[in-house]
């Protein structure tokens, strides 16, 4: 063993040495346990001391010191940069109102509260720091509110492998209808999905949004999801949440967004290509809608390629945003003509 590799090892062995013994151990004990003076085992202290938190106690003669926590306490215990992190998730999703933002918000309190007061101060002034200069963005989009509740009866359904139950009301459609469903998982986001199939019916598993959801319980009825299920793979089949028929969608980047094309994920199992006209874009996805949507943020720098039917959305999308502009070219052409 090199001179090097002896240091490290006496370290580890005097950690474990501090970590083992419940009394503590004094300076000669630990000298004796390494067969080394009793000024080197001073300095492997000061340097473990630095990363464990090494406690001295004294009877008024002797000075004893050990690791206060398990070794894997060490380990496990949050730093100001993740406490910071969940903190900075937790306030964009209760911005959101989303309904997993209780869950997230009381994670955060255990895990304070699971600090004791020396970690506390040793984390506080980072934490502070951190948290008011570190935000999660919240982007515009619908503002939705679902109750956490339901949100935790389709959880403790999953859990117990049970149908979910509950009241219904579809879009456009004024009166809640019920339904019982074999819960598939839930999908998070600006709105917060259940994928659910109707256990009686020979049909694919689709979403229902938790906001038009009331009177949400757990079923008298098991349900389970096939063995087999893959929420990425079904998630993979659609640009969005849409569902509907895949197309084999081909996009070309023009040459002077390329580089930014090279950055960025239209679709998990997007295939690129590049060639003397730009970037070549392929996947397999439903939600036309969604993607004719999504290439308005492009400005004109992706040409659709195909299909016919993504292309004819397109024109579709282009005469709705249109109308924005209609009222002021009607203002426009009548202070032309007077």
């Amino acid at each position: 063993m090199t001179q090097r590799m002896a240091k490290l090892d006496r370290s580890l062995k005097l950690v474990h040495m501090l970590c083992d013994s419940g009394e503590g151990l004094t300076l000669d004990e630990m000298a004796s346990g390494l067969g080394v003076t009793r000024r080197t085992v001073e300095r492997l202290r000061d340097v473990i001391a630095l990363h464990f938190d090494v406690v001295e106690e004294s009877d008024g003669r002797t000075k004893r010191f050990r690791i206060r926590d398990a070794l894997r306490r060490v380990y496990t215990r949050p730093t100001a940069a993740e406490i910071a992190a969940l903190q900075a998730e937790a306030d964009a999703r209760n911005r959101e109102m989303a309904p997993q933002a209780a869950l997230l918000s009381s994670l955060l309190d255990k895990t304070k509260a699971a600090l004791d007061d020396r970690e506390k101060r040793r984390v506080d002034p980072d934490l502070e720091s951190l948290a008011r200069l570190q935000r999660s963005r919240v982007p515009a989009g619908p503002a939705v509110v679902a109750d956490p509740e339901n949100l935790a009866a389709i959880q403790g359904a999953i859990m117990a492998g049970q149908c979910v139950e509950f009241d219904y009301r579809a879009d456009g459609v004024d009166l809640p209808r019920w339904r019982r469903v074999i819960p598939f998982g839930l999908v998070h986001g600006p709105i917060t999905y259940l994928i659910g199939k109707m256990p009686d019916r020979d049909a694919d598993p689709v979403p229902f949004r938790l906001d038009r959801m009331s009177n949400v319980r757990a079923a008298n009825t098991s349900g389970l999801p096939p063995a087999d299920w893959d929420i990425d793979r079904w998630l993979s089949q659609s640009f969005g949440i849409w569902r509907e028929e895949d197309h084999a969608v081909v996009l070309r980047v023009l040459p002077s967004s390329v580089e930014r094309a090279r950055h960025w994920r239209f679709h998990p199992a997007q295939e690129l290509e590049e060639t003397d006209e730009g970037m070549i874009v392929r996947f397999r996805a439903g939600g036309l809608r969604e993607i004719a949507e999504h290439l308005f943020t492009w400005g004109g720098e992706v040409v659709i390629e195909g299909p016919d039917a993504l292309k004819a959305v397109m024109r579709e999308r282009l005469d709705a945003a249109s109308a924005c502009l209609r009222p002021l070219l009607t203002q426009h052409d009548a202070r032309a003509g007077a």
